[in-house]
C-alpha cells in the first residue's frame, strides 16, 4: 500500500491536523514542518503533491507509538527498517494501540474480513521465517478500516 494512503488514513483516524501529524513526526527524532505533511497528505492528482518516501513513514509510525504510548528515555531508541512494509506498518499499529490478539481478530471482523488465529500470527512472524506471510494491500486497507472504526467510534 502507498505510504501516502497510510499517512492519510492515520491522520483521518487520529482526527488531527497537519501540525498535530508534524509533532508527531518530530516526536520520533526528524525535524519536519506542517507544508512537508500538508503535501505529503494531498491526493496524488493535487498541485504540490509529494511522496511519502520510506523514511518518512518509519519516522511516522515511530512517532505514533510515542504519541500514543510515551517515550522511554531510558531504552535506546529502535533502529529504523527500511524499506517500510505492509507487515511493519501492521505491527507499529498493533504496538502503537496496544492491540491483542483478539483485538487485531475483533476489528477484522468488523469490516467482514475475518482471519483465522494462525493467519494472523503469520503476518507477525520474522522475514525468511517458514510460515511467514506477507501482508497484503487489501489486508491493510481492511484493517486501517476497522481501526478507524474502533477508535473514531
Amino acid at each position: 500500500m502507498l505510504n501516502n494512503d497510510v499517512l492519510r488514513s492515520l491522520r483521518y483516524m487520529l482526527d488531527v491536523s497537519d501540525a498535530q501529524m508534524a509533532e508527531i513526526v518530530q516526536l520520533s527524532g526528524k525535524p519536519t514542518t506542517e507544508a512537508e505533511i500538508s503535501a505529503v497528505l494531498k491526493k496524488d492528482d493535487e498541485e504540490g503533491f509529494v511522496d511519502c518516501d520510506d523514511e518518512l513513514m518509519a519516522h511516522v509510525l515511530d512517532g505514533l507509538v510515542y504519541f500514543k504510548r510515551g517515550k522511554d528515555d531510558s531504552r535506546p531508541a529502535q533502529p529504523f527498517e527500511l524499506p517500510v512494509t505492509n507487515n511493519m506498518v501492521l505491527k507499529k499499529l498493533r504496538v502503537a494501540f496496544e492491540l491483542k490478539e483478539d483485538d487485531m481478530h475483533t476489528i477484522m471482523q468488523s469490516v467482514d474480513c475475518p482471519v483465522s488465529k494462525p493467519e494472523m500470527s503469520a503476518l507477525f512472524r520474522k522475514f525468511g521465517h517458514s510460515n511467514y506471510r506477507t501482508c497484503g494491500d487489501q489486508f491493510l486497507r481492511n484493517f486501517l478500516k476497522g481501526l478507524t472504526l474502533r477508535v473514531r467510534g
